[in-house]
């Protein structure tokens, strides 16, 4: 494993959702994956809880989730070039961009005019 939590957690869920399973437990976590995890959980992607210092997930209805390695900064006038180059189609999904006011999807960063660095995007 790498020392990119995010970046593994996000391949752990995407490797079960290939495996058909619906549950997967992650040992390693940290505020910024807990964040992220919040807002798909929020877009109705996945659910999750944690209990003794694991988090237990559900998947539901995935299609990929991923981390953006590396972590591009980005000016408001040019997230959607990156929405465009990481999600299938328009209106299709969302990025995930770490702003000074936190973690928020691409449209609400768009709306606060806030550019950021992109963490990870997911449909």
């Amino acid at each position: 494993m790498s020392q990119d939590i995010v970046a593994d957690a996000l391949n752990q869920i995407i490797n079960a959702k290939k495996a058909r399973k619906k549950n997967v437990t992650l040992k390693k976590h940290s505020k910024l994956l807990r964040n992220v995890l919040d807002i798909a959980k929020d877009a109705g992607y996945i659910d999750y809880s944690v209990e003794n210092k694991e988090i237990h997930i559900e998947i539901k209805k995935l299609n990929e989730f991923k981390a953006i390695k590396p972590r591009f900064t980005t000016s408001v006038d040019k997230i959607n070039y990156y929405t465009r180059r990481f999600l299938p189609a328009k209106n299709f999904g969302f990025v995930i961009i770490s702003t000074n006011k936190g973690l928020m999807k691409q449209n609400e960063a768009e709306e606060q005019n806030l550019g950021g660095c992109l963490i990870a995007y997911i449909y």
